[in-house]
């Protein structure tokens, strides 16, 4: 599992996760959005513009 803190979101993935490859994104201790990283849409709840800002920019970190 890898936790990962970036503009007050905690971004989770786990490594053996059923597929498509997505990350959890929580504020709060509390489920924002369940994002799959393979076709760009969530799959449960909804993403802001900030927290698609900060995908992007882990995805070029190699972070996701």
């Amino acid at each position: 599992m890898g936790k990962i803190r970036r503009g007050g979101f905690m971004f989770v993935t786990w490594k053996s996760d059923h597929s498509p490859r997505h990350v959890h994104v929580y504020r709060d201790g509390r489920l924002v959005v369940k994002w799959d990283l393979e076709s760009r849409k969530p799959m449960k709840g909804r993403a802001t513009g900030r927290i698609l800002e900060i995908i992007v920019e882990l995805e070029a970190e190699g972070a996701l």
